[in-house]
């Protein structure tokens, strides 16, 4: 099943999952730890109670520079906005139609987010739609790498309910230091040159 299939079946519990694990994955570009998101992911457990305050505390604690203009082309205002517009984007309330557009905002700017990441990858808005779709021939290793992460985490929500949420929560970890790598290998390579 494709991504945007598994997110179209999604309930609120797996909406909110998958939105949050791309937002956790994305924390380094907005200058989070680790633990910022915790008291989302705990809430993910219950009915939604105390899901607006969390936000409101979160998004106090996320609150990165506004990035420079791009002169050279690295797409590092680009990365920096589509971060801050999965942030931008949570809703209020952990329920209805503000949660499923939250979900696909998070689902598309994490995808392009990694894109843009990944020097192999000239793709554009286009090829993040195709891979949405299934379609994943020419996909860089990076963006296909999040596109499996994002699906596993619908799955496990889909099959295990809120018993997946530690699952979820583990693959969101591991991609969030992947791309915190990446993000250093960059630096690291702008630095040099």
């Amino acid at each position: 099943m494709s991504l945007v299939e598994l997110l179209a079946q999604a309930d609120e519990r797996g909406l909110a999952a998958g939105g949050l694990a791309c937002l956790d994955r994305c924390v380094p570009l907005l200058g989070g730890d680790d633990e910022v998101l915790r008291p989302l992911w705990a809430g993910l457990v219950d009915e939604g109670e105390g899901w607006g305050e969390s936000i409101a505390k979160i998004r106090g604690e996320l609150t990165p520079p506004r990035p420079e203009p791009d002169s050279d082309g690295s797409g590092g205002e680009e990365i920096v906005l589509l971060a801050r517009r999965m942030l931008d984007a949570v809703p209020e309330e952990r329920s209805g139609d503000g949660l499923r557009e939250w979900a696909e905002v998070c689902s598309v700017s994490a995808l392009r987010i990694h894109q843009l990441l990944d020097p192999l990858d000239a793709g554009g808005a286009d090829s993040v739609t195709a891979c949405r779709e299934g379609r994943t021939e020419g996909a860089s290793h990076l963006v296909a790498a999040e596109l499996r992460r994002q699906v596993v985490v619908l799955e496990l929500l889909a099959q295990h309910g809120a018993a997946g949420l530690r699952q979820a929560l583990g693959v969101a970890t591991e991609g969030r230091r992947v791309l915190r790598a990446v993000v250093s290998r960059r630096a690291r390579g702008a630095r040099q040159e």
